[in-house]
């Protein structure tokens, strides 16, 4: 194998891939990406067996063929070349020599008939939607998935296909984040399905904010291809519980509220709120919302802010950073706190298909 290809492209691709390896792999070539020469170009691959990515790049061939080589260490020989074009050739006892100007780097590979093989999707099972639709609901979901391994369901995001419209959900048993987006497909094409939290992350990485995404899926995989790379990983075994349950019912009250005001205050209050444990009161009077936090042996503290609500006086108590979550991630200058009573939970609802459902704190009065 011999090739040629710009630093930056090269970079770019391993990049895209180099997360996914792991830092304790269950077999040693997993450590490795998977480098691929044909006619029109390079093919980067990297998997832990759960989760699998690969990109092409564009080069100039000289001889086809295939290496694995320690991902993490060609991207930081990569990284610090000076030069443009770099020179990868690689002999018959899978040694690699990397040539840039007047650097040069010799690496000890393994060859591609050790890597694990790459899996293959059907296109007559698949969807498409824009990407930027979903990294939306991504960016806005993805906070509330659970990272407790004995609720192993929950250590994802539910992919819910059903009647043309896509219904990403994610819960750790105290709040819940629900984006919905209108999609077309066929009937067939109907089906829940939970992606891991780290194929979650990786795909958040890939996608832009131009272009499609194709969504392949089978019994036990999922595929994403976009922007020239796929990810494919394996799915959460299991049932995912009925979310819908967990929705109250008609509020009493609705509140809108500065999102980025709201986000302040409660940001600057929960400086004393010292632990996972701690609660913010937030009591609303007529036009007025009072955030306060008391913490045992620390202190307390107190914000005020205007806001349109004329209803009956009301408090109740939330996690700070569960409040916080949903006010950073969403982009909207508005939004609205829908409440029943102090001990019911709280709902954050956008103008647009979203909500989000926060389980109150008990506090003294």
């Amino acid at each position: 194998m011999k090739i040629a290809v710009t630093k930056e492209a090269l970079l770019e691709g391993l990049q895209r891939i180099q997360n996914v390896v792991s830092t304790r792999p269950t077999l040693p070539i997993l450590t490795n990406a998977l480098l691929e020469a044909d006619e029109t170009g390079l093919t980067l691959t990297t998997t832990d067996l759960n989760v699998g990515i690969r990109c092409r790049v564009e080069a100039r061939v000289e001889k086809t063929g295939a290496i694995t080589i320690p991902a993490r260490k060609l991207v930081s020989i990569i990284r610090e070349l000076m030069n443009s074009e770099v020179i990868i050739e690689v002999d018959s006892k899978n040694a690699a020599s990397i040539r840039c100007g007047s650097s040069f780097f010799k690496i000890y590979g393994l060859p591609k008939e050790e890597y694990p093989a790459f899996p293959h999707f059907e296109e007559s099972s698949s969807l498409t939607m824009k990407q930027a639709e979903l990294k939306d609901g991504l960016r806005k979901t993805s906070y509330s998935i659970s990272s407790d391994e004995a609720r192993y369901v929950l250590n994802g995001i539910l992919f819910s296909l059903t009647e043309n419209k896509l219904t990403l959900v994610a819960t750790d048993g105290r709040r819940l984040a629900l984006f919905e987006s209108e999609l077309e497909f066929p009937k067939s094409n109907e089906r829940d399905f939970i992606l891991p939290t780290k194929a979650v992350t990786e795909l958040q990485r890939l996608l832009g904010d131009e272009g499609d995404v194709v969504i392949s899926s089978s019994s036990n995989l999922v595929s994403f291809q976009l922007n020239g790379s796929q990810l494919v990983s394996k799915l959460v075994e299991g049932n995912y519980p009925n979310y819908r349950q967990v929705i109250p019912g008609e509020a009493k009250e609705r509140i809108p509220l500065e999102r980025e005001a709201l986000l302040n205050c409660v940001r600057r209050v929960s400086l004393l709120s010292s632990d996972k444990t701690s609660s913010l009161r937030l009591s609303f009077t007529k036009n007025n919302l009072d955030i306060t936090a008391t913490t045992p042996e620390v202190g307390e503290a107190k914000e005020s802010m205007s806001v349109n609500y004329r209803g009956r006086d009301i408090a109740i108590a939330f996690n700070p950073e569960f409040l916080m979550d949903p006010l950073r991630s969403l982009p909207n200058d508005e939004v609205y706190l829908e409440l029943i009573d102090e001990m019911s939970p709280g709902v954050i609802k956008i103008q647009t298909p979203f909500l989000y459902v926060i389980m109150p704190m008990r506090v003294s009065a």
